[in-house]
């Protein structure tokens, strides 16, 4: 495979899922992590190497950093209401996912106490309210800690996700827009949001509708993926930008 066709080939599969790791790269052109590397350098207004992740510059627009401490005030109302109907929807003896961001610790807290559930995390904030339940059998996903967003990310939780049977999972997000799909602000993030997404049987967005119409960093999925998508107006079936 000639250069060209490898940059061709990486652009494809980008068009398709957003983000591939360097590993995966390599594996998919049948060539080594460094020629991965010096397609990219040579390609710099088409790819960017950020993270471990190699993703197209045009999918990467000028953002202000996040950090959990400077959001978790912003719209707190609401993302509590959109947890309440979260909640409400979680069945005894099942196992969930719930994902990292400020919305969904109001959905850790929700959980009913007369429910038996496993929960799966990786965020640190969600841990700490999670182990308190009594009613809830906690896994938490390990590897190098993000103080951004209070999570950690590695291969190996990766892999641990794609063995598990999830019930529902419940995904968090910076931003969601007709065109850019669904974004959130931290690479390390995507590949644990997509497994979990890949592994469950049902797949809810939950946001405030402050996120409608914003683009994030990075995308991890497109609305339709979600089989509802859950704000403080409610949740919706079928999913649809307003």
């Amino acid at each position: 495979m000639t250069k060209n066709e490898r940059l061709r080939t990486l652009a494809e599969t980008l068009r398709e899922q957003s983000v591939l790791r360097l590993r995966e790269a390599a594996t998919l052109l049948d060539v080594s992590e460094m020629t991965v590397r010096r397609d990219i350098a040579a390609s710099p207004g088409t790819f960017t190497y950020l993270g471990g992740y190699i993703v197209r510059t045009s999918d990467v627009p000028n953002h202000t950093s996040y950090t959990i401490d400077e959001e978790k005030d912003h719209f707190a109302q609401a993302k509590a209401e959109a947890s309440a109907t979260a909640a409400r929807i979680i069945s005894d003896n099942e196992t969930i996912f719930i994902d990292c961001g400020t919305t969904l610790t109001n959905l850790a807290r929700m959980i009913p106490a007369d429910l038996h559930l496993t929960v799966v995390c990786y965020s640190l904030n969600i841990a700490e309210i999670l182990r308190r339940k009594s009613n809830v059998r906690m896994i938490l996903l390990g590897g190098v800690y993000a103080p951004s967003s209070d999570s950690f990310a590695s291969e190996e939780s990766i892999d641990t996700l794609k063995r598990m049977g999830i019930n529902k999972a419940f995904m968090s997000a910076g931003g969601v827009d007709e065109g850019r799909g669904v974004t959130c602000w931290n690479f390390h993030e995507v590949g644990i949001k997509q497994a979990a997404m890949a592994s469950a049987v049902e797949k809810h967005l939950v946001i405030d509708t402050s996120k409608m119409g914003k683009v994030k960093a990075v995308r991890f999925s497109q609305l339709g993926d979600f089989d509802s998508l859950i704000t403080e107006r409610g949740q919706s079936l079928r999913p649809l930008i307003e």
